[in-house]
């Protein structure tokens, strides 16, 4: 999706320039900001920023309390400002079923390196969409994320996305090294590679979803086509314990995953996140291993995919859900190149 450049009122134009301008005003729509709102002083204006809220759409949606909370600002306050930005902001409506098939004519395909993985997928991982891959541990899921960050340097024509991947590492997994041995893999130079993947680790929870805000920020100037969460749910599993905190525990996880959603629409990119299992003793018949993260992760994700281990070291990825293909399954290896059918 390409950005509009947007102009700003406090240009200044002489009477050489108005036509220019005029110009400018059609083909340009200026979008109004966070300082536009009737009462929003600089000050305010800056609360809001730090608190996340860079557009109206975000404003108009919160609830006073829940404003108050996020940008220490009085509910009566909260509330005029919400009532502005509802007023203002870009709300959107309903279009047809045409101009939707029109821009899901935009998604890409990211190849994982594995025909049997990218005929399950109907041609590859999808942009404009967030894949969970969840299994035990040694299943494959750090190896799957490295893997298209690799991918996604490629060329168009060669299954990639030639595009920017941000990585954000909860657990310490990433390895550069891994990197290289799968560029080698694939033909391309190790260093061209490990230039173009952006990797920050991430200390808590807290962290993690400011990570996210920070790669929205440098998606301006960057075309950013994969964002990797490795693992999603860790840090959110260790720190919210017990039945008491579940509550606060979800309604995290749930503004984090609509916030790379919208980082995955807005760039037309694809995030994968990996997430971690539990196993559910209770369980009297079926596969008792379950994601974390429940009903929440499993609704805002578009594709789920659970790997676990096979014979021989194979590893088998099975398509939980997704909302235009069937369930199924794919075989694929873990080589020295890397995914390999």
């Amino acid at each position: 999706m390409t950005s509009r450049k947007k102009t700003t009122s406090t240009e200044t134009i002489d009477e050489e320039g108005e036509e220019v301008l005029m110009i400018d005003a059609e083909d340009e729509k200026t979008e109004p900001t966070v300082e536009d709102l009737p009462g929003v002083g600089p000050a305010t204006a800056e609360k809001l920023r730090e608190a996340g809220f860079n557009e109206l759409l975000a404003i108009a949606v919160m609830t006073p309390k829940a404003l108050a909370d996020a940008a220490e600002l009085g509910e009566a306050v909260s509330a005029k400002i919400i009532s502005a930005a509802k007023k203002q902001a870009n709300i959107g409506g309903f279009i047809s079923g045409n101009s939707l098939l029109e821009r899901r004519r935009q998604v890409q395909k990211l190849t994982s390196g594995s025909t049997a993985i990218d005929d399950l997928l109907g041609g590859g991982f999808e942009t404009q969409s967030i894949c969970e891959v969840y299994g035990e541990f040694g299943s494959g899921k750090t190896q799957v994320g490295h893997q298209l960050a690799v991918n996604c340097i490629l060329p168009l024509e060669q299954g990639g996305l030639d595009g920017e991947v941000f990585y954000i590492d909860t657990e310490d997994t990433f390895r550069p090294e891994r990197i290289s041995q799968m560029a080698r893999g694939i033909g391309l130079d190790p260093e061209v590679v490990l230039e173009r993947i952006h990797v920050a680790r991430a200390y808590n929870s807290a962290h993690q979803m400011l990570l996210v805000d920070e790669i929205q920020r440098m998606a301006k100037n960057m075309d950013v086509k994969l964002i990797i969460v490795d693992s999603l749910t860790s840090h959110f599993r260790a720190e919210f314990l017990g039945r008491g905190m579940l509550a606060e525990r979800q309604q995290k996880l749930g503004r984090h995953m609509k916030e790379l959603k919208k980082l995955a629409d807005i760039n037309n990119a694809l995030v994968l996140v990996s997430n971690q299992v539990m196993s559910k003793p209770d369980a009297m018949w079926g596969d008792p291993t379950k994601p974390i993260g429940g009903h929440i992760v499993g609704h805002a994700s578009t594709f789920r995919i659970y790997l676990k281990k096979s014979k021989a070291g194979s590893r088998i990825a099975r398509l939980v859900d997704s909302p235009n293909l069937p369930e199924g399954e794919a075989k694929f290896f873990v080589t020295a190149d890397g995914l390999r059918d």
